[in-house]
Order: structure tokens, then C-alpha cells, then sequence
């Protein structure tokens, strides 16, 4: 009788087992512990079925190595590794329009980066008019830092004059 009541408990202690795996499992970032609680399973299973303790945590172990192997694909398709860009930071690097004139003077100016408006501000401390083409260079809480494009033959061309300037 004692033996049958054992038994019987273990069966229930098994989904107990189960059932708090699956609940932290909602707590933290991995499956893991979901593979634990679908080992549990297995096992409440086999003890239904009428197995052993020692065939019981033999399963369970199976039965939850199998479920990690099995899930570690799909949790590196649903996990991105590396650092997700968020807010201002995403469009460093782009290019943007001026909106509204960046004055450093007045500390104003509007740029539009592809759909988005930003409040600008000159990296350079130069005035940039409506119309002009920058480019995002950084982000100084919720302003863009913007720098004037400048075209590849314009910036050579400087470069050559300033050389003729120091060499005469």
C-alpha cells in the first residue's frame, strides 16, 4: 500500500516538476528550463506507464537533453546577436536634408533623415541652409550632430589649392 501511495506521488511530483519549469521558464531570457519542464513530462509519462524511479530520471534526462539539442536552432534563428541599434543611433552614417537652417547661433535647425525630422546641429559649428545635404556624424541626446557633404572633386580640389598655397 505505502509503495503504491510512493508511486502515485511521483507521478504527481513529476508535473509539479513540469509545471514550475514552464513557469520560470516566462521569467528568463532562454529556453532552457522549458526543455527541463518537457523532460519532466517524459518522465511523469514513464511513471504512469508504471516505470521505475531510476528509469524516470533516466528519461528525464533524455528527454530533455534531446529537447536543448532540438531547440538550440530555433532560439539562434529568434535570438540576433549583437548589439540592436536603437533611437539616434541608427542613422549615423546616413544622409540627410536640411529642413529648417542649422545655426549654431541660434542653436536651431531641423534636418529630415530618410522619413524622420531631427533637430540638427552644426558638428562644425557652420551654418547649414535649408536645401543642403549632410550627413550624420552623431547624436548629442535627441539632436543629430550633421556635417556638410562634400563632393569628392570639391574636397580634392581644396586640398591641391592648399598645397599651391603653402608651396608659393
Amino acid at each position: 500500500m505505502l509503495d503504491q501511495n510512493i508511486h502515485e506521488l511521483l507521478r504527481w511530483a513529476w508535473i509539479v516538476v513540469a509545471v514550475f519549469f514552464f513557469l520560470t521558464e516566462i521569467f528568463t531570457a532562454g529556453i532552457v528550463l522549458m526543455c527541463f519542464g518537457v523532460g519532466a513530462l517524459g518522465a511523469a509519462l514513464a511513471a504512469f506507464l508504471g516505470a521505475g524511479l531510476a528509469l524516470q530520471i533516466v528519461v528525464f534526462i533524455i528527454v530533455s537533453a534531446i529537447a536543448v539539442l532540438l531547440s538550440r536552432p530555433f532560439a539562434a534563428r529568434i535570438s540576433r546577436p549583437g548589439v540592436q541599434q536603437i533611437a539616434g543611433d541608427r542613422v549615423i552614417g546616413k544622409w540627410a536634408i536640411v529642413l529648417q537652417t542649422v545655426d549654431p547661433l541660434t542653436n536651431t535647425g531641423m534636418v529630415r533623415v530618410e522619413s524622420e525630422r531631427w533637430r540638427a546641429e552644426s558638428m562644425e559649428g557652420e551654418q547649414l541652409e535649408a536645401g543642403e545635404v549632410v550627413e550624420v556624424v552623431g547624436v548629442d541626446g535627441v539632436r543629430l550632430l550633421v556635417r556638410a557633404k562634400r563632393d569628392a572633386a570639391h574636397t580634392e580640389s581644396q586640398e591641391s589649392d592648399q598645397q599651391n598655397d603653402s608651396t608659393a
